[in-house]
């Protein structure tokens, strides 16, 4: 993909790249985490024959068997997987645990990417002093790439270094306008901005109990015949995609000058969204909590869904799904038709509308989004990193058409290194969540007794106490050792002298640091 990343970075800027950057970095994600699963949990599976062919292995309902048909009865969703544990004189391998194991190694494989890549943004925003000066300095004295052959490169690097330059001019008008506000036009402005903050969180209230209606009601409308049936399906989707366009947009609407207020609402409106989902079903599957109602007193979850975790997989699924087919809608009946008007018609109306702006922080969101979407179902849809890979594929060269042919440069300017920070920031948030839910997931909740790996056991986690119990006397003494104070206490501190030596090192780099643009500004002084 490399070779693609050149003409935006030169005809849109660095914001830009930064977005189609953070799209590899997710395809690429996505793709080595399916390889993960599929290693530990779904050739396994296939290997060993684990696949059960209990009746039992259902979401309770004929319209979800109409539209997801044999995909239910496959390694795509969490029902489908056995509690098979293969034991041999030189060779064992439990499913149930390997699937529990492989969803933590997930997680923190991609907790790891992402800190790593953050530390690599972190240090380019570093190597420029965190100020335009720095970055100026960097642009005339490192900018220019000699190995650049032919006009064509030569004028996309230009353009480049003209978009990285216009960045720090109008980074340093937006602070001298900030310091030039008096006194009662900051509390005007603050003024605006709280009661802006409200009506967003009114649209965002809005937002969540709209999602939540339309989640009951759609759990209670799936007898009916399979047309309406399959709307009422995906009528959470709907609403989830409707909402995540319509109040961000709102809300750039009554605050067009604060961005990154909008930028954050936008952030909160979507986790937000997947939250009151997720809390709907929840409050569906455990009887709100009270495992002693009726419903819940047989099994301690929802005897409605004899196979809740399938039911859980199935919604991130159609939210993924989803998503993919609202942004493909939206470039052929929106982004295209709207182009040929701007570029064909010569009324005001279509000049005044012009080409849409291609804007950065709100296509980064929709990459975080549908993320979190994936790290929430892949517990309950082993092959929904897959299929979120090649979603992101689509998506890549599906903006990039857009971007060439129906854009043009946004009025905001978007400086990619700290951008880029702040997009891995909120992607870590997204992954927080998910982790938060797949943690509750496994520790409180019963597992369905009809289906999947855990079906036996009181929570998913109980699998690894008794896996544990079951190793020899060596293995057990040598893991009680790893977790005991002699071991973990030698840790923490030899822990703490590496970290001190590191902030020490630091710290003489900055001196170091500053000591050096200080006698830049003093050999300047004296010229």
């Amino acid at each position: 993909m490399n070779p693609c990343l050149h003409d935006p970075t030169g005809n849109y800027g660095g914001g830009v790249q930064s977005y189609f950057l953070f799209l590899r970095f997710l395809v690429l994600l996505n793709f080595f985490s399916f390889l993960l699963i599929a290693g530990f949990v779904i050739i396994p599976s296939i290997v060993f024959r684990s696949v059960g062919t209990s009746l039992f292995n259902s979401t309770g309902n004929d319209i979800s068997k109409l539209h997801f048909g044999f995909m239910e009865y496959s390694y795509m969703f969490y029902g489908y997987y056995n509690n098979t544990m293969v034991a041999d004189m030189n060779f064992s391998y439990n499913i149930p645990l390997a699937y529990l194991l492989t969803a933590a190694f997930y997680f923190a494989f991609c907790l790891i990417s992402i800190i790593i890549r953050s530390v690599k943004s972190l240090s380019v925003a570093v190597a420029t002093g965190g100020s335009t000066v720095g970055n100026y300095s960097m642009i005339v004295f490192t900018g220019w790439d000699y190995g650049c052959l032919g006009d064509q490169a030569t004028k996309l690097k230009q353009k480049n270094m003209l978009y990285r330059l216009q960045v720090d001019l109008e980074e340093e008008s937006r602070k001298k306008q900030a310091a030039a506000l008096s006194l009662s036009q900051k509390v005007v402005l603050y003024s605006l901005r709280i009661f802006m903050g409200l009506v967003a969180f009114g649209l965002i209230i809005g937002a969540f109990y709209g999602i939540f209606e339309a989640t009951n009601f759609s759990q209670v409308s799936l007898s009916r015949c399979w047309i309406e049936g399959l709307f009422f399906e995906y009528l959470p989707s709907i609403v989830i995609t409707i909402g995540n366009f319509v109040v961000p947009l709102l809300c750039d609407q009554i605050a067009l000058y604060i961005a990154i207020i909008c930028l954050s609402r936008a952030v909160f409106l979507r986790l937000v969204s997947l939250g009151a989902l997720l809390f709907t079903l929840w409050g569906q599957i455990t009887c709100e909590g009270d495992t002693e109602s009726p419903p819940c007193k047989l099994c301690q979850y929802n005897e409605v869904y004899p196979c809740w975790e399938t039911r859980v997989g199935q919604e991130m699924y159609k939210l993924t799904l989803f998503d993919l087919l609202i942004s493909i809608t939206l470039l052929i009946f929106v982004e295209f038709p709207r182009r040929m008007v701007v570029d064909n018609w010569s009324c005001k109306l279509a000049q005044w509308l012009g080409r849409q702006e291609f804007v950065v922080p709100s296509n980064v969101l929709g990459l975080v989004y549908g993320q979190t979407v994936v790290w929430m179902g892949a517990l309950f849809c082993p092959l929904l990193p897959l299929i979120n890979t090649i979603k992101f594929v689509i998506l890549f060269y599906c903006k990039k058409v857009t971007l060439f042919h129906n854009c043009r440069p946004a009025v905001r300017t978007f400086r990619s290194t700290t951008s880029t920070i702040y997009f891995l920031v909120v992607l870590l948030f997204g992954w927080g969540l998910a982790t938060v839910v797949m943690i509750y997931s496994l520790a409180e909740i019963r597992p369905s007794m009809g289906c999947g790996p855990f079906r036996f056991f009181p929570n998913m986690w109980s699998v690894v106490p008794t896996s544990f119990y079951s190793l020899s006397k060596t293995t057990q003494e040598f893991l009680f050792f790893i977790g005991s104070q002699a071991f973990s206490i030698p840790l923490f501190v030899l822990s703490c002298v590496v970290m001190c030596y590191f902030i020490a090192l630091a710290s003489v780099y900055g001196r170091n640091v500053a000591l050096l643009k200080a006698q830049l500004k003093l050999v300047s002084c004296l010229h």
